[in-house]
């Protein structure tokens, strides 16, 4: 498998400080540069950063979804690929915090090619997350 780089991803928020708590405290993100607008976090190693951006007239309140498994899964959304422990420390981290999930964790195709863990949810803003795990990594771009 290839080294994967850092991807770098900005996001907007509607409150900074409440923003800046979920993504420290809830998922332990260490803060990098920030300013009153703007914060910098390592997210598992890569780099996102939320923006304030008031809510205004013309955003839709509704969200799109696509149905996978029974489930209406939010697009657009982001996240990470951990590995299988990291994925279970971190459902039982979230679970501690009381966090809301739109899709509770579960497992898809359990004993099958593909075998993976998922749970999304969504921050203070409303922007989607979706954490998962492969039993095996290497089927991760499997067909």
């Amino acid at each position: 498998m290839k080294t994967i780089q850092p991807f770098h991803l900005a996001i907007p928020v509607t409150n900074i400080q409440e923003a800046r708590k979920f993504y420290g405290e809830i998922f332990g993100c260490e803060e990098g540069r920030s300013s009153e607008t703007w914060v910098d976090f390592d997210f598992f190693g890569h780099q996102v950063v939320i923006h304030y951006k008031p809510l205004d007239e013309t955003q839709a309140n509704g969200k799109h979804y696509n149905p996978v498994d029974g489930h209406d899964v939010p697009v657009p959304h982001f996240g990470v690929v951990l590995n299988w422990m990291d994925w279970e420390s971190l459902e039982r981290r979230l679970n501690s915090a009381n966090i809301e999930f739109i899709i509770k964790p579960y497992i898809r195709f359990k004993g099958q090619a593909g075998e993976q863990a998922t749970m999304f949810l969504l921050d203070p803003s409303g922007n989607a997350l979706e954490f998962k795990a492969f039993r095996d990594i290497s089927q991760l771009f499997a067909t």
